[in-house]
């Protein structure tokens, strides 16, 4: 009874601590942020720097009128889930999600608090929103890439390695929107069309992502494609080291150092966050506002590494490319 006592006496007080930090005794908004990058990732902390500046061009101020409180899971499932509830205890007026599988986490757990996401591929297909015109709930948000942009990478693939005959996209299935499907049907349809033999690859760790590029690169004519969601993102690093070691031409949905990217700029995504949250801080709801759809792809090119493959880059592509790195 004794210990049973102790126990309850302990989690009415853990209740009443986060009932007070929840309090806004200076009348500040609160804006949850759940990153899916890691905090020591640099390219997730200017991502985020550049959704706080949208804020203060619109006359937040962090410590003043609002309050910002970000976490940082990652990719990391169980991370997820802990910040999520964490977030919904502080009673958060709108909390800004940043990949498909930390929405996920975020409708699960309410259906009242506004979320405004971002870097979410098929909202849709996922369940989100009703539709990108008429969001419905409490959701709205905005579109990284699109399904069919697939086919464009693979294209590319082609492309700048035209000896290409076998070709793989790497993905997390637990992370990447429709378990990979999203994806993974546009490739195998480029595919066909370009008559290259496709692999549909899921990787969940580093060890997995140099097997399969190694298994990739052990015979002429391999290419490999990164997908696009926040597993992939955060493991990045040994996808481009592996792609060198091994020598297979690889596309990105993102500039990263490798051999060509494209894809829309990932810093929009954020900056444009800004407005809905303050729209919605200011009474608008999130079913008035509809999801975004990304207007521009970017084209990079990394010379150094397509000499480095032995590849000659024609000049009509380069022409093409909003960037050329030399």
């Amino acid at each position: 009874m004794k210990r049973r006592f102790f126990l309850g006496f302990l989690g009415s007080m853990a209740a009443c601590l986060l009932a007070a930090r929840a309090e806004q005794p200076n009348g500040a908004q609160r804006v949850g942020v759940l990153m899916s990058a890691d905090e020591s990732d640099q390219n997730g902390q200017a991502r985020f720097k550049y959704f706080v500046q949208s804020l203060k061009s619109l006359g937040w101020i962090e410590g003043g009128n609002i309050d910002v409180e970000v976490r940082w899971p990652g990719a990391d499932l169980d991370r997820i889930q802990k910040f999520t509830k964490e977030l919904i205890a502080l009673q958060c007026d709108v909390i800004v999600t940043t990949s498909t599988p930390i929405t996920a986490a975020v409708q699960r757990e309410t259906a009242t608090t506004a979320i405004v996401f971002t870097n979410v591929s098929d909202p849709v297909g996922e369940g989100f929103v009703s539709s990108l015109a008429s969001p419905g709930g409490n959701i709205t948000g905005f579109i990284n890439y699109e399904g069919l942009i697939a086919g464009k990478w693979l294209e590319l693939l082609k492309e700048i390695a035209p000896r290409v005959a076998r070709a793989a996209i790497l993905f997390n299935p637990e992370t990447a929107p429709r378990g990979g499907s999203y994806f993974g049907a546009a490739f195998e349809v480029a595919a066909k069309s370009l008559e290259i033999a496709p692999s549909v690859i899921p990787v969940r760790s580093d060890a997995d992502i140099e097997a399969a590029i190694r298994a990739i690169g052990r015979e002429p004519g391999g290419g490999v494609v990164m997908a696009s969601d926040s597993f992939m993102g955060n493991h990045r690093a040994k996808f481009i080291e592996s792609a060198a070691l091994y020598r297979v031409p690889a596309v990105y949905p993102a500039p990263m150092g490798g051999l060509l990217s494209y894809g829309p700029d990932i810093s929009e995504f954020y900056r444009p966050v800004g407005p809905y949250v303050d729209r919605i801080l200011k009474g608008a709801k999130p079913n008035e506002l509809p999801v975004q759809v990304p207007t521009k792809a970017e084209l990079v090119i990394n010379l150094r590494t397509a000499k480095t493959l032995g590849l000659d880059v024609s000049a009509t592509l380069l022409a093409r490319a909003d960037e050329v790195i030399e």
